[in-house]
């Protein structure tokens, strides 16, 4: 299998974004512990790449047949006949309990988290993303579960900043998520997946694009609210949350592709930043 295949079977971007996002929440914890354990943090960028290939793995010898009907998703190996299910599953199996045990010896929690995550991802978002909208609920679990895997890796305990970390990321999802489904609607109405919140594009998608957005501005600002970061953190945060928020008003205002494609590119730069500014803010204020 050639590495071009290997990246389209784990869904490699999605892979990344969420190993940053685990690793940057492995950095606060370890904050909060009060140590910094290099080795640990390679393990958990390791087992989390692990565990996330796995899922996406999974999800794609279940919507093998899916994808064949779709542009985006055809070529790749499964669909496309260069890889077998069976092989698709070896791997799949391998990455996962290779990716779990190396978490799990971080912290038992954090193990279990994952376990958790692809069992969610795979065998609960994944067959619902055909029935209904719900979906995007049930898969904003697992798409915000990597945050807090990565804290509990370094503290292992689930406290108000662990809650916070995965708040922000589940809030999150509900944007990112719709933004996609807006732009690649026609392609998924192909596999028969369902979506959007009104199941098209439609003012009233896109209301609950805008609302969600503006639920992630107050949410985002839990950090300096409960004093865990400072004025950086929530003036940065506060900064990209509006720019956010105009980008989903702009698409609730025309309704285009084109305006969507900009809120789904907002979602990718919101994240990131807000998540390394709390680290930058927390570091600094936490002596």
């Amino acid at each position: 299998m050639s590495w071009k295949d290997f990246s389209k079977l784990v869904k490699m971007r999605l892979t990344f974004l969420v190993v940053f996002s685990a690793s940057i929440s492995f950095l606060i914890g370890s904050k909060v512990n009060g140590e910094y354990n290099w080795g640990n943090w390679v393990k958990l960028i390791i087992g989390g790449f692990l565990v996330t290939a796995a899922a996406n793995c999974f999800n794609e010898i279940i919507e093998k047949d899916l994808d064949k009907l779709m542009k985006r998703t055809k070529d790749r190996p499964m669909p496309a006949g260069r890889m077998t299910t069976g092989q698709g599953l070896v791997l799949g199996l391998f990455m996962g309990i290779a990716g779990t045990i190396l978490l799990g010896k971080l912290n038992p929690t954090a193990g279990y988290l994952s376990v958790f995550s692809v069992l969610l991802y795979a065998f609960a978002y994944t067959p619902l993303k055909r029935k209904s909208p719900v979906a995007v609920f049930v898969g904003a679990i697992p798409g915000a579960l990597p945050p807090l895997i990565g804290y509990v890796a370094a503290h292992p305990k689930i406290d108000e900043i662990a809650l916070i970390l995965f708040g922000i990321q589940f809030i999150w999802q509900f944007p990112h998520f719709w933004a996609i489904a807006w732009v690649l609607d026609d392609d998924y109405k192909l596999a028969g997946f369902r979506l959007l919140p009104s199941g098209k594009r439609d003012l009233t998608s896109a209301v609950f694009a805008f609302i969600s957005t503006l639920i992630l501005i107050p949410v985002s600002l839990l950090p300096t609210y409960y004093g865990y970061g400072g004025y950086y953190v929530g003036g940065v945060s506060l900064v990209c949350g509006i720019v956010f928020l105009y980008l989903a008003f702009k698409l609730s205002k025309d309704l285009q592709i084109a305006s969507a494609k900009k809120l789904m590119y907002g979602s990718f730069f919101y994240l990131p930043v807000v998540q390394l500014m709390f680290l930058f803010d927390f570091i600094g204020k936490v002596k």
